[in-house]
């Protein structure tokens, strides 16, 4: 079962110039499939009516607006009981990103070097940056997968927000940890960097994270935004 979900669109949604979001759900039989679908469709529907201009307040207000509309289901449906959802969201102004995340899926920014912009809410990078573990030990601990914030997680969901400048050529690289678990950072912004074509890394990226074992659904959105505006998108 594919518990991940995304929406793109280069064209306005409500006041956002384009947007972006990937979802992973959690949660047995189709809650998790549920919970990332239902996230997604709630953020677009609340961007769309938001009369405000603010990114950071239209995306908190959506991503607080989903967090209620998930909890609402799991209480009312008993086979939605638990369900829970990651969330990456992220919309380009001329040359500002703003990017909000909840979990563990990731937004890189890829140029001259590689960088992961949102932060991971899950049991193990916190103790990584408690300096408790490696990033290396980090990687292959039992308990990886376990996140410590999602949407449906409880009512006060805590959102985090990033703002970032970027340049011509810059590359934004959206997953979920389908990909992540598999590959180590080096290895993805190789294959980006020895591939021209947009589809050509998408592919790429997925196959190589399939043959390392694929032990989850992956997903990405691969964004390229110029310095006029446009946005291109695979």
């Amino acid at each position: 079962m594919n518990q991940d979900y995304m929406y793109t669109s280069v064209t306005p949604v409500g006041n956002l110039p384009n947007l972006f979001i990937l979802a992973d759900g959690m949660g047995g039989h189709n809650a998790g499939d549920f919970a990332s679908r239902y996230t997604v469709e709630v953020i677009v529907d609340s961007v769309r009516n938001n009369s405000e201009h603010s990114p950071v307040a239209v995306i908190r207000a959506a991503i607080q607006q989903a967090n209620r509309a998930v909890m609402e289901k799991a209480r009312t449906d008993i086979d939605l009981e638990g369900m829970g959802t990651t969330v990456v969201v992220a919309t380009i102004q001329g040359q500002e990103l703003c990017v909000a995340n909840v979990g563990d899926s990731r937004l890189y920014l890829a140029g001259e070097t590689f960088k992961q912009i949102t932060k991971d809410h899950s049991y193990v990078q916190e103790m990584v940056r408690r300096g408790e573990i490696s990033k290396e030990v980090a990687r292959v601990h039992p308990d990886r997968n376990i996140i410590t914030r999602a949407v449906g997680g409880g009512q006060n969901i805590e959102v985090d927000f990033f703002e970032v400048g970027l340049r011509e050529g810059d590359q934004i690289l959206m997953c979920s940890d389908g990909l992540t678990d598999m590959l180590e950072d080096e290895e993805i912004f190789e294959i980006i960097k020895e591939k021209q074509d947009m589809q050509q890394i998408m592919d790429e990226l997925v196959e190589t994270a399939n043959d390392y074992g694929g032990n989850d659904n992956i997903t990405i959105i691969l964004t390229e935004p110029f310095s006029s505006g446009e946005v291109k998108i695979c």
